[in-house]
């Protein structure tokens, strides 16, 4: 029996409509916080900003490249733009919990993850050009462990083996 064509365009917007649907409740369960700790104390998660998270990783790259006299304003640079990233981001999650975003609906939260999604985009965006000057000044055995952080997100557990 041959199906007709509105038949196949209905179950193909149907599946589209599921996966908007999920896609939406993902979307909606979605902490407002930049970052939550590992740690949990008691049943609650400690919500860190994206200033402190941003000094934590800042701090355990610079342990972790051992950053040379030489390479020192480039890392300067690198770490002004991460730090103005992080104000921007925790200004925009301050901005959105004031105009309440734990009441927003389906419609509202898939725009609001497209703002945060175009705002890590332009941090992005900042970010690589002196990332790239960073990364070129490195010698080969702080590329290495700086591709291994950005691969594998673990500092110093990469050396033992």
């Amino acid at each position: 029996m041959k199906r007709k064509a509105y038949q196949v365009a209905f179950r193909a917007t149907l599946v589209v409509i599921i996966v908007a649907f999920l896609s939406t409740i993902f979307f909606a369960n979605a902490n407002l916080s930049f970052a939550a700790t590992a740690k949990k104390k008691s049943s609650t998660v400690v919500k860190t900003s994206a200033v402190e998270y941003t000094e934590a990783q800042i701090k355990q790259l610079q342990s972790e490249l051992q950053i040379t006299k030489d390479q020192e304003q480039l890392w300067i640079n690198l770490t002004q733009v991460m730090r103005g990233n992080a104000q921007d981001m925790d200004a925009f999650f301050t901005k959105a919990r004031a105009e309440n975003a734990k009441n927003m609906n389906a419609l509202e939260r898939m725009k609001f993850q497209g703002q945060i999604t175009e705002i890590q985009l332009d941090q992005l965006k900042k970010l690589i050009p002196p990332f790239e000057a960073f990364y070129a000044s490195l010698s080969d055995e702080q590329k290495k462990d700086t591709d291994t952080i950005f691969r594998t997100g673990k500092y110093g557990k990469h050396k033992r083996k």
